[in-house]
């Protein structure tokens, strides 16, 4: 019976990325053989500071401020001050659930309309409609990075109505397509032309290959919020600890989310928030150096190995993904591709029509993290020489995938 539940709500369905999980690990206790490509989850272990910190605080049951946790918050302002140049002060800081829950909030909070640059994070349009918000999609170009030029952006914004309060989402390192925004600046005069606020989703900014963290705040602090989290860069995705952080002059925003956090989840779990205190506060640029460069590494074996005048990508620049476009295919869409990628080769991936291309685009997500990163991690003494013998030894199921992947698109 689905008369007593919302539609925006029937028209809802689980998240790809984690159904893609599910159904994998499925086929896996089947005893198919399957190549883990759908999913976006670190395989690094966490630095072992963290873990031990979050030991000795176990024992924490106490509840904590909604805002979250004052040393956590003051750490988080510290950092975002060491890498954007702004001031995002502990008060203006919201300690959530995973970054998503974070967004979740602003979507619910927020009135008015959606511009999401296509490839996309696959929640941000659903949770738009959870708020009641109307996405535009700006569909963007391999030959710029596939992120949105300014002219772009400009003539989408006149497009959706320029008066109308508008949030516009963006992602660098992006998920999924593994680029960086280049373009930064010219994106940041056009929302500061426009008044746009910008929700920054650097999640994958410290997984950045380049060993730069670039954020548009730099360019345009004014409006623009940040989310952030350990999920990624310190492959903590199941302890759930992200961020919000909100410029000084959009402050009454907080005081709306605040009550929504009051009204939902409490407050994030005691421990983890004590734990993230030494995750912010201690220096762990080895730690992410060496993930980096087993990423970069792994990411440009199968840049290399793919291409082809069948599969069209570019190589990897930040994050863990990368965006094959399949040339010549008679798939009715990519979704389609996808299914018979899995059926015939054992590779799993997710659909470019997850991220907000149009179905009949055959460009699919590959997360190039299906190997142990305990052991690999372990085993890289120089992260600036990883060759292709450490990969085949330390990550056979992407080597083996991926050589599937490409025997399988050269008879398309």
């Amino acid at each position: 019976m689905s008369s007593n539940i919302k539609k925006s709500i029937l028209k809802l369905k689980e998240s790809s990325t984690l159904v893609i999980n599910e159904k994998s690990k499925d086929l896996i206790n089947q005893g198919k053989k399957v190549y883990q490509f759908g999913f976006g989850q670190s395989p690094f272990p966490v630095p072992e500071t963290i873990v031990e910190s979050l030991k000795n605080h176990a024992h924490r049951k106490e509840y904590l401020p909604i805002q979250g946790l004052v040393k956590l918050r003051e750490v988080i302002s510290k950092y975002l001050l060491k890498k954007t140049g702004n001031n995002y002060p502990k008060e203006n800081i919201l300690i959530t659930p995973g970054s998503k829950e974070a967004m979740l909030l602003m979507h619910i909070a927020f009135k008015g309309e959606i511009i999401i640059p296509a490839p996309g994070w696959v929640s941000y349009e659903p949770q738009a409609q959870i708020g009641s918000n109307k996405v535009h999609w700006l569909e963007t170009k391999r030959s710029n990075n596939w992120f949105p030029t300014a002219l772009e952006l400009e003539k989408k914004i006149k497009k959706v109505g320029k008066k109308k309060n508008i949030i516009f989402i963006l992602n660098s390192p992006n998920n999924p397509s593994g680029s960086v925004c280049n373009n930064l600046k010219e994106i940041a005069k056009v929302a500061k032309k426009y008044k746009l606020i910008v929700l920054s989703d650097e999640i994958y900014t410290d997984l950045t290959f380049k060993d730069e963290y670039n954020s548009i705040s730099k360019f345009y602090s004014e409006f623009t919020f940040i989310t952030g989290g350990l999920s990624k860069w310190c492959g903590a995705g199941g302890w759930r600890l992200g961020f919000l952080a909100v410029p000084p002059k959009l402050k009454s925003f907080l005081t709306s989310l605040k009550s929504l956090a009051s009204e939902s989840y409490s407050t994030v779990n005691t421990p983890t928030q004590y734990a993230a205190v030494e995750a912010y506060e201690g220096n762990y640029d080895e730690y992410k150096n060496k993930v980096k460069g087993i990423l970069n590494a792994v990411g440009n074996y199968v840049y290399n190995n793919l291409k082809s005048n069948k599969v069209l990508i570019k190589p990897p620049q930040g994050a863990f993904y990368l965006m094959p476009e399949f040339k010549n295919t008679k798939f009715k869409n990519s979704s389609k591709l996808c299914e018979a990628i899995l059926n015939e080769t054992g590779v799993a991936m997710l659909p470019g029509s997850d991220f907000g291309f149009k179905p009949k685009r055959m460009l699919t997500r590959l997360s190039y993290t299906d190997f142990d990163g305990s052991k690999f991690y372990n085993n890289v003494k120089d992260y600036n020489s990883i060759d292709e013998d450490m990969i085949k030894e330390f990550a056979p199921s992407v080597v083996e995938g991926i050589t599937r992947l490409s025997n399988w698109a050269k008879n398309l």
